[in-house]
């Protein structure tokens, strides 16, 4: 009883009976000529629209066309999102309702009707009405009111041809039953259409996902192209954003993000990619739910790959305990400490070069000494300084740098040496974690 198609294609859509409703076959199938089958989906406007006697639907037929029109004409001043296809397609939404309308006639006093015929009409409907770009008030306005004009129609006849009360409040009942069943169904169809499109939509920005983080890059060409279908409009920079879930697989929660943050949880490696971090990843900590993410540095499109690198590298070192456990990190702030260790072999045998005159000590010398050697490459401090930071006499302090003096000799004077040793003992203390027995730390410092 309602439209809400765009008009030309209902010219296609509209489904059309096998045969009149005379020479209809019978729908009610038996099974080893036993009892008749009930229809697998007889809904409560068909069972209504039976219970009336036949003869009151060949009777109303005469009315339909007019009841159309008058339909059409209340739907468009009713829901104005539908004027402008019904002024240029006004036949084929007439037809779209006649075809309702004929519909409900022939379930009169017929009780093994279809019902696939029209419920697959109107999942259709639905379904057009996505496409269409429009949600369903209007869809649901324009059942409404059609049901209101055609109850008007069944009224006026019925009281023209004196038919029993009786007869008028089944067909009141039946009319408004359809109306509930043809919305329920419209929303099913739409329902279908948006999860089907939202898949759809999903894979493709996924496989965006993918393009852009694919070594070797590919083309620009590609990436365009691919961003368009996906709704994404493609920046200059942007940030990747590592990610990791330490419960099941099958527990992990969606973050629920801008539509401008591309998403892959699924994948071996999940990660999220984002133009503008500080924008779309503000509320991100809520969303997380669980998930510990690591946002890479801001770079090119074309460096994507880079970022997420340095992602990974920076939720492994959390990982590790070398950087502080938080939902979230961020690499721009611990930049220094990702350049420190990013070659960790490198560290190692720098450290095992620069501070090879502390190997022959103990566990306990080596911590003390490097401590200090560390703390007066930092701040090339007196020993009181010194002395102050670690928390000793100076006297101690005076006592360390003059074993550092014998050890070190005139590397300590030189600037490229002194550099080594700074960026080995750092490297190191970064490496060392929370560990605190200091014969463990040094043992690392020396590169043993």
């Amino acid at each position: 009883m309602v439209t809400g198609v765009h008009g030309q294609a209902q010219r296609t859509m509209v489904p059309r009976p096998e045969a009149k409703p005379g020479n209809r076959q019978p729908a009610t199938p038996t099974r080893n000529g036993n009892a008749p089958i009930q229809a697998r989906h007889f809904s409560r406007a068909n069972r209504l629209w039976s219970s009336i006697p036949k003869e009151h639907g060949i009777r109303f037929r005469r009315v339909v066309d007019r009841m159309a029109v008058d339909m059409v004409q209340e739907i468009r001043r009713a829901v104005p999102e539908y004027a402008q296809s019904m002024d240029t397609y006004r036949q084929a939404v007439i037809d779209a309702v006649r075809f309702a309308i004929t519909t409900c006639i022939d379930n009169v006093g017929n009780p093994g009707a279809s019902y696939e015929q029209w419920a697959e009409f109107y999942r259709y409907v639905g379904r057009r009405e996505f496409a269409e770009g429009r949600n369903m008030d209007c869809l649901q306005t324009a059942a409404r009111v059609g049901g209101r004009v055609a109850w008007r129609h069944v009224a006026e006849y019925g009281q023209a041809v004196h038919q029993p009360a009786e007869i008028l409040c089944t067909a009141a009942e039946a009319v408004f039953a359809y109306v509930d069943e043809m919305s329920a169904l419209a929303i099913e169809g739409y329902t279908e259409a948006q999860a089907r499109a939202a898949g759809t939509l999903e894979r493709r920005r996924r496989r965006l996902l993918e393009l852009i983080l694919a070594e070797p890059a590919v083309s620009t060409h590609a990436i365009t192209s691919l961003a368009e279908a996906a709704r994404w409009n493609v920046p200059e920079r942007v940030a990747v954003v590592a990610l990791e879930f330490p419960g099941d697989r099958h527990e992990r929660p969606t973050p629920m993000l801008d539509d401008g943050v591309l998403m892959d949880l699924e994948g071996d490696t999940p990660c999220l990619i984002t133009s503008d971090p500080d924008k779309h990843l503000r509320n991100l900590e809520p969303e997380l739910q669980g998930w510990r993410a690591a946002v890479g540095p801001t770079v090119l499109l074309s460096d994507a790959p880079v970022s997420l690198r340095w992602a990974r590298r920076a939720m492994g070192l959390v990982k590790r305990g070398v950087i502080g456990d938080q939902s979230i990190t961020q690499c721009r702030d611990h930049l220094s400490t990702l350049w420190l260790l990013a070659d960790e072999f490198l560290i190692k045998e720098l450290a095992n070069r620069s501070l090879a005159p502390l190997e022959p000590l103990t566990g306990k010398q080596r911590a003390r000494l490097a401590e200090t050697l560390l703390t007066w490459l930092r701040t090339r401090g007196s020993a009181l300084d010194i002395a102050n930071e670690l928390g000793v006499h100076p006297q101690t302090v005076r006592y360390r740098m003059h074993q550092l003096q014998n050890l070190f000799g005139e590397r300590l004077n030189n600037a490229d040496d002194r550099l080594e040793m700074e960026i080995a003992l750092r490297a190191q203390e970064l490496l060392r974690g929370n560990d605190e027995n200091p014969d463990v730390a040094l043992e690392t410092a020396a590169g043993r």
